[in-house]
């Protein structure tokens, strides 16, 4: 049970290491988003192949799950784009709101009643991205892709538990990595025109980062969260991941010193959040706990 948690904290710490290499790679948001898509799809295709972890789906199941794949990609692009135009630390702040998303759109699209409990949480870390935003306008354009980024980023879990009734996890990875990737690529055309500049190959350093962000945050990230659901609830796992954006800002301040950069208003808001995160570590767990 001890190496389920190791695991399990380690996947949470490598998702938040994501931020960190976006600042890293000197490569517009599409570039790194196209990169990282391209070498982690072909990895997981080998791996699973090898593995006979792939299956057989129809046309239409595929199409769905490619389709998906595209929400999440932009959800990336959007992630990485608030990165370039804000810093780690409040793109990671925003991705906090997906709390709020989540509990608006996932009564809507599986025609269940709103929990009013989550949607207040929800509503709590928006008002601490909004602190940040009120107080702080030198990162609007940072701060409005970072909550885009929150919102994509609540619609394709919510998609992913229909298609796993479908399919295995790991078909559907790669399916969605390969849908993903061609709206990326697809997407390359419009950028070059709005960017003429755009460097479209990376530089050996910035390879060496992306293959990190595919292979360890990516790929391996996956096989230790899968590793550590084989003995932990997927409760434990889910709630996890809440410090997901905590780990990252951590990680922000000690390779970047980004606390140099923020002013109190950010320490209002993310502390608004991360009480908005405990108490619904808390509501969360009692609930588990009466179950």
């Amino acid at each position: 049970m001890k190496k389920a948690y190791t695991q399990l904290h380690l996947a949470v710490l490598l998702a938040g290491l994501t931020g960190i290499l976006g600042r890293l790679i000197t490569l517009n948001e599409l570039m790194i988003v196209c990169y990282r898509l391209l070498l982690t799809v072909l990895s997981m295709w080998v791996l699973f192949s090898f593995r006979k972890k792939i299956e057989s789906l129809t046309a239409v199941l595929i199409a769905k799950i490619m389709g998906v794949g595209t929400i999440a990609a932009l959800h990336w692009l959007t992630f990485y784009g608030a990165i370039k135009y804000a810093n780690v630390s409040i793109a990671l702040v925003c991705f906090a709101a997906i709390g709020f998303f989540t509990a608006l759109f996932e009564p809507l699209l599986l025609k269940k009643s709103l929990n009013l409990r989550e949607l207040l949480l929800g509503l709590m870390t928006l008002s601490g991205v909004y602190i940040i935003f009120h107080f702080d306008t030198r990162y609007t354009t940072g701060i409005a892709l970072g909550l885009v980024s929150a919102l994509l980023a609540s619609l394709f879990p919510i998609f992913n538990r229909e298609l796993l009734k479908k399919t295995n996890v790991e078909s559907m990875l790669v399916w969605q990595q390969l849908g993903g990737f061609l709206t990326m690529a697809a997407l390359i055309p419009l950028y070059i025109q709005a960017f003429p500049s755009l460097r479209l190959l990376p530089s050996g350093e910035d390879l060496l980062w992306l293959l990190v962000l595919s292979w360890v945050c990516s790929v391996w990230a996956f096989q230790l969260s899968a590793a550590a659901l084989k003995k932990l609830s997927a409760f434990t796992v889910n709630l996890s991941y809440n410090l997901e954006p905590v780990y990252g800002i951590v990680l922000a301040f000690i390779f970047f010193r980004e606390d140099q950069l923020l002013n109190g208003s950010f320490f209002v808001g993310l502390g608004l959040i991360l009480l908005a995160l405990g108490l619904h570590a808390l509501i969360v767990f009692s609930k588990q706990r009466r179950a």
